[in-house]
């Protein structure tokens, strides 16, 4: 994202790539606020590679050692070239635990193995799996514009950073941020796509955003698909001459919450004490964020989702993790801040991570990872870096 002023990113208020279930971070072990012992944030790296890309977006913690993966490692990638061209960005860089950058992959759009319609241009829809597998959405574009935003694909790369295989078509269409529930052997990618119309619109916003489920079979030589839905649509969307488009961004899994006391205003579908499987969704024209049940095993859209949250310390949610605990981080475009909710929707704790720009922090936090030491990981695309707030 090139950097806009709040009245240019949005007209109205406004996660990664986000973890996968079995590795995101629990807070306190007491229950406690994640946020109230937080307050030290640290410059981890540049993510700016050899080739000058830069705007970092997505943010993968890799699960497993095989080929050039080093667990423990985090994987960035890059929305924009050395220009400033947004959708144009092709590299992944990895960054260890003490802060050393090396090259991951840059990918060369004329050697794709499969079709990618516009070509590469990678976005926050980034995950890494046990099985050695990294799985990079793209989002196109010719000169950093919407009018040549193309529909993209998700481009699987092996341990090794070599594109192997490309899924598009169909529901892929502008996919924009993603989180994985990774069992090993099987995967399901929960992805966003924001260019369902968005262009033909030309700026005024559409209902059209969605959320799809990608089901992977991983123990058969490379990643296969068996099943793909749409579990979540009408999340509204436009395109934008500073932030190219804007639309349903972070994912996170979680789990259910009791009813009682719960933000949403029809909480009919939940059984208080179920352990039930949820997908909160961060809805940034919709400054709220709304959840979508049985994600793993609906074959039908919910939607827009069931409010959660919205508004009050919302200010354009991006990037989205979920704690062990339950708690839901999420970063803002609109003011720079992470915020803290309960799984009841509850606001618990607020901070202030960017402050650079006017206004500060507009449209600087995209990624953001959670890990088991209670700390929090998270690109800053206003001075390209991987910071920690500790």
């Amino acid at each position: 994202m090139m950097k806009p002023s709040l009245s240019a990113l949005l007209a109205v208020p406004l996660l990664a790539a986000v973890a996968s279930p079995s590795s995101v971070s629990p807070a306190r072990a007491d229950g406690g606020v994640i946020l109230d012992n937080l307050r030290t944030i640290s410059t981890i790296a540049s993510t700016v590679p050899k080739n000058g890309d830069v705007n970092p977006y997505g943010i993968a913690r890799v699960p497993v050692t095989a080929g050039r993966l080093q667990e423990g490692h985090t994987l960035v990638s890059n929305f924009n070239n050395s220009n400033n061209l947004q959708g144009t960005g092709t590299t992944i860089v990895d960054v260890a635990p003490n802060g050393k950058v090396s090259p991951f992959a840059t990918i060369d759009a004329t050697k794709l193995p499969g079709p990618c319609p516009g070509g590469v241009g990678l976005m926050t829809a980034l995950v890494a799996l046990r099985a050695g597998w990294v799985i990079v959405g793209s989002l196109p574009t010719t000169d950093g514009t919407a009018a040549t935003a193309k529909a993209g694909c998700l481009i699987v790369l092996n341990s090794q950073g070599v594109p192997v295989e490309t899924f598009s078509g169909g529901p892929i269409n502008g996919p924009w941020d993603m989180t994985a529930d990774d069992r090993g052997f099987d995967a399901s990618l929960f992805f966003t796509n924001v260019l369902n119309g968005t262009v033909a619109a030309g700026g005024n916003v559409v209902n059209k955003g969605t959320v799809v489920r990608l089901d992977f079979d991983l123990d058969n030589g490379r990643p296969r698909s068996t099943v793909t839905a749409v579990i979540a649509s009408g999340l509204p969307e436009r395109t934008d001459p500073a932030a190219l488009v804007i639309g349903p961004t972070g994912l996170a899994p979680g789990r259910q919450a009791p009813c009682t006391g719960y933000a949403a205003t029809d909480c009919t579908w939940f059984k208080d004490g179920d352990d039930a499987q949820l997908l909160y969704v961060a809805d940034t024209l919709g400054n709220r964020i709304p959840v979508v049940t049985n994600p793993l095993s609906r074959s039908n859209s919910a939607g827009p989702g069931m409010t959660l949250t919205d508004n009050g310390f919302l200010n354009g949610p991006l990037g989205l993790a979920v704690a062990r605990d339950g708690h839901i981080l999420a970063v803002n475009s609109g003011d720079g801040f992470i915020s803290e909710f309960a799984p009841d929707g509850k606001h618990l704790a607020h901070e202030l991570l960017d402050n650079t720009g006017s206004p500060p922090g507009a449209g600087a936090l995209f990624g953001l990872l959670p890990l088991g030491d209670g700390k929090v990981w998270f690109v800053d695309d206003a001075s390209n870096t991987l910071n920690l707030l500790h």
